[in-house]
């Protein structure tokens, strides 16, 4: 996978605002650490199935994930960031 570019929803814009400073710090450290190696083992990469099939998922932690979806060459649409239960709302 590569990642070239990364862009934001505005709804993933309106949630990162609601998260804590230490959610939201955690989860620009694991932004940073997929531009340059999506596949590293901690983020647990894992393509999402079902109705959410063609988006994917990395973890920031135990209970936060951040939802997204490939664009053309590279690209990168961020769509959601929350707890486990984000996944209902999209």
């Amino acid at each position: 996978m590569n990642v070239t570019e990364i862009e934001y929803s505005s709804n993933f814009r309106k949630e990162l605002k609601k998260l804590s400073k230490e959610i939201v710090s955690i989860a620009a450290k694991k932004e940073q650490l997929f531009k340059h190696d999506p596949l590293h083992s901690s983020l647990r990469l894992h393509e999402l199935h079902g109705r959410l099939k063609g988006l994917w998922s990395i973890s920031v932690n135990k209970s936060y994930r951040m939802i997204f979806e490939r664009m053309s060459a590279g690209c990168i649409l961020f769509h959601s960031i929350g707890k486990h239960d984000i996944y209902k709302n999209l």
